[in-house]
């Protein structure tokens, strides 16, 4: 067969994640290294780094250029960060397998408290999620909530370097790096509620490529995508995106789903909240109804 090329930014978490897309196809279809290519593609989101993702277009700035070369059709899949991406494909791709989902939670970093409550008064906390933003203000509204944004290792530099006193990454990147010794704490989904699809590894594909999806349906972990189907049905609901501070975690438990979703205000003032439950089957349904739930609830307060 031609060999198979993997699309990927070129950040060391996308490509952990790429090496373990081709690991597992691997190890399913008994292919070798030489059979399967990784190839680095920077996006519009890696080059400007100066600016809220939410003044420069959001979440597809790092998806944009990864999609073009599917469609060229120089790599055959793109595997991403399911956090990351848009609400909605664009027509002719689909998410054809997910990998295992890891720890969804957030993970605090500081080297000067041990919580979000234990941080100082008007203590100053780096993050470049609307969401996590949203959140801190609505448990702590003395903090001060600054922009961070760069990888994993340019976040964890910012912090050493004394620009904030805390930041949070999500939990599952740091396990995948090895850095897992970094977090000061686990914030539990009680507190502070993930993004959707937290966690989740997702492989992109065209729709009419056949060939591929046949190859990565071996590699799709199917609690994880009914999880995420649901979370993403709940985000599409709300036309969400990276201006929008909203969170959403759906958990399967023999053949049922449970569904936790919320909208804030900017100032974390408002929340609008609703939980689902029942089959998995209507994962997409019950997210859906949620996100118009809130929606309608939340109204203009909400930003879209």
């Amino acid at each position: 067969m031609p060999k198979l090329k993997i699309g990927t930014r070129g950040s060391p978490l996308a490509l952990y994640q790429a090496n373990e897309t081709r690991e597992r196809l691997m190890a399913a279809h008994g292919l070798s290294e030489a059979d399967i290519e990784i190839v680095v593609i920077t996006t519009t989101g890696d080059r400007v780094r100066d600016r809220p993702l939410s003044e420069i277009g959001g979440k597809g700035l790092f998806t944009k250029e990864i999609e073009e070369a599917l469609f060229a059709r120089d790599i055959h899949l793109a595997v991403h960060s399911m956090k990351d991406m848009p609400a909605r494909l664009p027509d002719g791709l689909t998410i054809a397998a997910l990998l295992p989902r890891e720890d969804v939670r957030d993970a605090f970093l500081s080297p000067v408290a041990g919580s979000i409550q234990a941080l100082a008064q008007a203590a100053t906390v780096g993050s470049s999620s609307v969401r996590r933003a949203a959140q801190l203000k609505r448990l702590r509204p003395d903090l001060n909530v600054i922009q961070f944004r760069g990888n994993v290792e340019t976040r964890l530099r910012k912090l050493e370097e004394g620009v904030a006193q805390a930041t949070f990454l999500a939990a599952a990147g740091l396990k995948r790096l090895g850095l897992a010794g970094k977090i000061t704490s686990l914030v539990p989904t009680d507190v502070m509620l993930p993004a959707v699809a937290q966690g989740c590894i997702g492989i992109e594909t065209r729709e009419d490529d056949s060939a591929t999806r046949a190859l990565l349906a071996p590699l799709n972990h199917a609690a994880s995508a009914v999880a995420v189907t649901c979370e993403r049905a709940f985000l599409a609901a709300l036309d969400g995106s990276c201006r929008t501070p909203l969170a959403g975690h759906a958990t399967v438990t023999a053949g049922q789903i449970s569904f936790r979703g919320h909208a804030l205000t900017h100032d974390g003032v408002h929340c609008f909240e609703t939980t689902r439950t029942g089959a998995a089957a209507d994962a997409e349904r019950l997210g859906r109804e949620a996100g118009e739930q809130v929606k309608a609830e939340g109204g203009s307060l909400i930003a879209f």
